[in-house]
């Protein structure tokens, strides 16, 4: 399902994923709109895969479903967009580095086009068809299970490829970040891949948007200690903020 959601939309999402239960009421109250027009958002939203619809109310999907991937493509596109740029110009030419799967790195994938000399070693299909364009690079596709629903390869072979490369940049993505600094992801084997770039990466960049903080996830990758610089697109809450100074964290806001 091909979604194109206005900032109403998007908020509502984020509110969703924060809170993981609100009541409709409350919903069009914040909003300040009529119910009716908030339960067709919901229906939206709910088709697409994005919130689950309740009596009176409207939850998350739960800690071990991440929302579809066509319709995360749609969710907070323009800040995705500004993320992928930002962490574009941190990466200099001629650059070795790992790319894993979201929709966020393959922002940085379209980011990356008019750099020179770059070798990209991915364990996604779509990032590596896509950066294949430019002559002056060297994409290396690792090898594994290929995910029909978002074109990712992960599994054994994909972390035996990893493992034989030291890069400089690892590029990462995540589903939910705690306020501990927690990193949290729906997909074990997923995981196990992203565990495998950060410890042969010489740099970690973690790009992640506002709306992944409080998220829920069941799958631990680690904490903010292993990542050097996290760009996302607005101030996080304070207490996140003595947690990246302890771990040594570079925060970059891409506004």
């Amino acid at each position: 399902m091909d979604l194109r959601l206005n900032r109403r939309q998007e908020e509502l999402v984020a509110i969703v994923q924060r809170e993981g239960f609100v009541a409709v009421d409350e919903l069009a109250t914040h909003f300040d709109v009529a119910p009716q027009t908030i339960r067709r958002d919901l229906n939206l939203l709910a088709d697409g895969g994005l919130i689950r619809r309740y009596h009176g109310g409207v939850s998350a999907p739960s800690s071990v479903e991440n929302v579809a991937y066509a319709a995360r493509q749609s969710l907070q596109a323009a800040e995705k967009h500004r993320i992928a740029e930002a962490i574009a110009r941190h990466i200099p030419d001629g650059s070795s580095l790992f790319i894993n799967l979201g929709t966020t790195n393959e922002d940085v994938g379209r980011a990356l086009l008019e750099h020179r000399d770059l070798r990209v070693i991915t364990n996604n299909l779509n990032i590596a068809i896509l950066l294949s364009d430019n002559p002056t690079f060297e994409v290396i596709v690792a090898g594994g299970v290929v995910r029909g629903r978002d074109h990712g390869v992960t599994g054994e072979a994909t972390i035996e490829l990893i493992r034989q490369f030291k890069v400089d940049y690892g590029i990462i993505g995540i589903s939910g970040i705690e306020l501990d600094g927690t990193l949290l992801d729906f997909d074990f084997h997923e995981v196990r891949v992203a565990q495998t770039i950060i410890d042969h990466s010489r740099q970690v960049i973690l790009g992640a948007d506002h709306t992944k903080i409080g998220r829920n996830a069941m799958v631990r990758l680690g904490d903010f200690s292993r990542v050097h610089a996290w760009y996302t697109d607005k101030a996080p809450p304070e207490e996140l903020l003595p947690v990246l100074a302890a771990a040594g964290t570079q925060l970059h806001i891409a506004d």
